[in-house]
């Protein structure tokens, strides 16, 4: 294959999402081409499956400041930054205008396979960085095609590649045969035949964090309205209930964020939903009735259930990318530097620190992961946070040293403390909290929780 010279040659960004799109506005204020490819038919099609969250963002966190200005001139109106929009208002009036005034930078239908150099797999080292990158993709007609990039951004997120039921990582034993009962996703109540599926329902939610909390939530105000009664969860935690278990609460800078877990405790205090503490779910069982019994690792036995809502968080896809050299942390599927900033084993209250193009570069150099995706399996991920990866990368990617190596960007605090990594040492968890948080405690079924406590 005869190659043009690399900086002729776009910037290959894949998936657009927020990160991607906003990765292509900062390029194209710097006066370099991207090519964003995207598997879905439309701008944002991972959010649009989550249409009928509300966003514990505001508005104004949610929109990068280049993709505004590129916006500016077509007429488009900034919805009011102290606003809350659902998935669906920011795919409508954000994601899909940014992605239009994009126009053929973006391809639809382009489902990424695979990522290389041209002509070096990953074992070669002979003249391997003067090489530009070659990204294969397939299209919805299932044609098989391949684009030359000078750089690769993968903006794909995780939301295809959810985390399991099972307490090890692993699909428990019957989790796949149990599919028909089981979702990983925050349900849509609103939808009249997911509403009918659930309502009067007895429904097992397992995970601690937002989507969670969400769920809970929803589930409890179902149980209070007229054709929701008899709607009960049952909360599956794996660790025990600490002052970080509701998360940060009030002292939570995005209140929003503060509410969901609130709002989850709140459930279990008005008796919606019982709390299941130190459950790790090792086997699915089915009784007469095609209802769940969820078996633990301890032995214990809960259910029968009618229905699972599994919420345990998402990991990268990370097959297209094995040709390239990546330098991924063993635990999180992180980029190395990054890690450390993010660990859910160590993090505690305060804010992760802003990061750019440093911390997400690889021993393969112009590759790099953004958005959720960067975070491999951490949670707590913010838009904003995005937004200035993928400035500093398009400063890095331009020349532009300096901007790259600025930070932009003050994130609010989480005030969550303790390490979701450390359940199983309350104390260590304790200490490593600075001591602001409420000592754990155990919470059996039916019983009030405890204090959430909080920085």
């Amino acid at each position: 294959m005869n190659a043009p010279a690399i900086t002729d040659l776009p910037v290959v960004v894949i998936g657009a999402g927020p990160a991607g799109l906003a990765a292509a506005a900062h390029l194209t204020g710097r006066g370099i081409e991207p090519l964003v490819l995207e598997a879905g038919p439309v701008a944002g099609a991972a959010v649009r499956e989550w249409a009928h969250v509300r966003l514990f963002s505001r508005w104004g966190e949610l929109v990068d400041p280049a993709a505004e200005k590129l916006l500016a001139p077509t007429g488009w109106v900034k919805p009011a930054g102290d606003t809350y929009p659902s998935g669906g208002d920011w795919a409508d009036l954000y994601l899909q205008p940014l992605a239009d005034v994009l126009g053929e930078q973006v391809r639809y239908g382009a489902t990424v396979t695979g990522v290389s150099r041209t002509g070096r797999d990953r074992v070669v080292d002979a003249d391997r960085e003067a090489q530009p990158f070659v990204v294969h993709y397939e299209s919805v007609d299932g044609r098989e095609q391949r684009v030359l990039a000078r750089a690769v951004i993968d903006a794909s997120g995780t939301w295809s590649a959810p985390g399991p039921a099972g307490g090890s990582g692993l699909a428990a034993l019957g989790e796949k045969a149990a599919a028909d009962r089981i979702t990983y996703r925050v349900p849509d109540l609103k939808d009249p035949a997911v509403r009918a599926r659930y309502a009067g329902k007895r429904i097992a939610v397992i995970g601690s964090g937002a989507s969670a909390f969400t769920a809970l939530a929803y589930l409890a105000d179902l149980a209070t309205s007229e054709d929701g009664k008899g709607t009960h969860a049952t909360w599956i935690l794996r660790r025990g209930i600490s002052g970080s278990t509701f998360g940060g609460g009030e002292a939570d800078q995005l209140p929003a964020r503060g509410a969901l877990g609130l709002a989850a405790k709140a459930a279990v205090d008005g008796g919606y939903a019982d709390a299941v503490t130190g459950f790790r779910t090792d086997t699915f069982e089915r009784d007469g009735d095609g209802r769940l019994g969820l078996v633990g690792e301890d032995g214990r036995r809960l259910g029968p259930v009618d229905e699972v809502v599994v919420l345990t968080g998402f990991r990268p896809d990370l097959a297209f990318l094995d040709e390239l050299r990546l330098g991924l942390d063993e635990r999180l599927q992180a980029p190395s530097a990054l890690a450390p900033l993010i660990d859910p084993n160590q993090h505690s209250c305060g804010t992760v620190y802003p990061h750019g193009q440093a911390e997400l570069s690889h021993p393969e150099k112009d590759v790099y992961l953004v958005g959720m995706k960067s975070y491999g399996r951490a949670p707590t991920f913010l838009a904003m946070t995005g937004y200035e990866q993928v400035r500093s990368i398009a400063a890095a990617l331009a020349g532009d040293r300096e901007a790259a190596e600025r930070v932009e960007l003050t994130l609010p605090e989480t005030g969550v403390c303790g390490g979701a990594g450390l359940f199983d040492e309350p104390a260590a968890a304790e200490a490593t909290g600075g001591g602001c948080c409420a000592a754990p405690a155990t919470l059996t079924i039916g019983s009030a929780p405890a204090s959430s406590g909080g920085c």
